[in-house]
């Protein structure tokens, strides 16, 4: 969760988050930079579609690369044998939900490719136990469910 403290990741997430910056900083850098330079030599900049479409994908890179950057400086690794013994919902936790519609789902709480902490579903998640209720705000609707397990 991105607040005063940083944003919260189990050890696997911020592991996969150094892994895609470390890739973006070398292979991809060195593959934009020489797709730059063979554009070049294609003449003329100011009609060169190929030149433009390499600097392009170099902006691109270099603000996914800042912001990975930035969110590594500010992360902070939870302890997750102390998550999951607390017994409750926090970053990392697989949790399987019932929603008063009979639907089940299952949803893990994370920022990098999992429901965001900081997103509707998240935020009702955080904190609670298994058999809480739980009342999520969604931009398409409100909805109820309760916790059926909680899991890492």
């Amino acid at each position: 969760m991105a607040d005063d403290q940083g944003e919260q990741l189990t050890r696997a997430q911020h592991e996969q988050l150094i892994a895609e910056l470390a890739e973006l900083e070398g292979p991809k850098r060195k593959a934009v930079v020489e797709a730059i330079a063979t554009a070049r030599g294609h003449g003329d900049l100011s009609e060169n579609f190929e030149y433009h479409a390499a600097k392009n994908e170099q902006g691109l890179l270099e603000r996914r690369i800042s912001i990975l950057r930035t969110r590594l400086h500010g992360a902070k690794v939870i302890d997750e044998a102390a998550a999951a013994a607390s017994g409750v919902v926090t970053v990392g936790a697989t949790v399987e939900l019932e929603r008063d519609d009979g639907e089940k789902m299952t949803v893990e709480i994370s920022s990098v490719g999992g429901v965001s902490p900081e997103s509707p579903v998240g935020r009702a998640l955080l904190g609670k136990a298994e058999g809480d209720e739980i009342d999520v705000e969604a931009p398409r609707g409100s909805w109820r469910a309760r916790i059926l397990s909680i899991r890492r």
